[in-house]
């Protein structure tokens, strides 16, 4: 791999993370497309470590909001007493299954689950799933300080099918904090502080055996632009939510779907 395709790479998982379109799915697709060499889930995972770096960045008043006030209500000896304690907390339960997917499958997600027609499929799929909870969604609906024990162990399991490359982490989490009624804006939000903890931990497994072997002027240049483009991401879908829907996503997702199926019945 050399460095060029290592920044194009990074620009697609920025913006595949936190745009409901499936950063996994196109760190797959683009390669495939262009012929480029198969470059294996650890270096996706570095990547990751460009958009975590992203999520902190933007999120870094929230996380110390989260922080302090879980640290306050622990002192008191009541972990639940603010809103914000008790949001990291949910934080941390809807985590769960996402780590335990990966554990489980992680075999899978390192060969079976990196094939074009899988992304093509689960990006369809989840298409019509985001299109039918957009529908739905409510203007006036609660936000993330709002989530309820129930619905974060939803949209923690929603998270848990991204382990499946298409179906994307933030657009099955966004889906399911509009099937749950929350606004769009606050669905994302929840979306992109859940991405933390389980970006964190993938990170904390995989990179530690990558970096022996790993080529890092080829890597660094992939990581820093991964944190640039998710920064522009996050923010571009937040200020675009408040007063839109997410139509345009689930177009292209069918788009995608539809390129790849064509390419793969050319190259038969």
């Amino acid at each position: 791999m050399t460095a060029t395709q290592a920044i194009v790479l990074g620009i697609v998982q920025g913006l595949g993370e936190f745009l409901p379109i499936s950063s996994s799915g196109h760190l797959i697709v683009v390669p495939w497309l262009l012929g480029w060499p198969e470059h294996g889930l650890a270096f996706d995972v570095a990547l990751h470590l460009g958009t975590l770096a992203a999520v902190l960045f933007a999120f870094a008043g929230d996380w110390l909001r989260l922080l302090a006030s879980a640290a306050r209500c622990l002192r008191r000896g009541a972990p639940f007493a603010e809103p914000e304690a008790r949001l990291l907390w949910l934080l941390a339960l809807a985590s769960i299954p996402g780590a335990v997917a990966g554990l489980l499958l992680d075999q899978w997600a390192e060969t079976v689950f990196r094939a074009p027609a899988l992304v093509a499929a689960t990006m369809a799929v989840m298409g019509a799933v985001l299109l039918v909870a957009d529908r739905g969604a409510s203007p006036a609906g609660p936000g993330a300080e709002q989530v309820t024990l129930r619905d974060a162990t939803l949209v923690g399991l929603a998270q848990a099918l991204a382990i499946v490359p298409g179906v994307s982490r933030s657009g099955s989490t966004i889906s399911a904090g509009l099937f749950l009624g929350y606004r769009r804006e606050e669905a994302a939000r929840f979306s992109f502080l859940l991405a933390t903890p389980i970006t964190f931990g993938a990170a904390m497994v995989k990179v530690p055996h990558f970096v022996h072997s790993a080529d890092l002027s080829v890597v660094l240049p992939g990581m820093a632009t991964a944190a640039v483009f998710g920064f522009l991401a996050i923010r571009l879908l937040l200020a675009y939510v408040r007063g839109h829907d997410y139509l345009p996503f689930v177009v292209y997702r069918f788009a995608f779907a539809a390129v790849v199926v064509a390419v793969l019945i050319a190259r038969r």
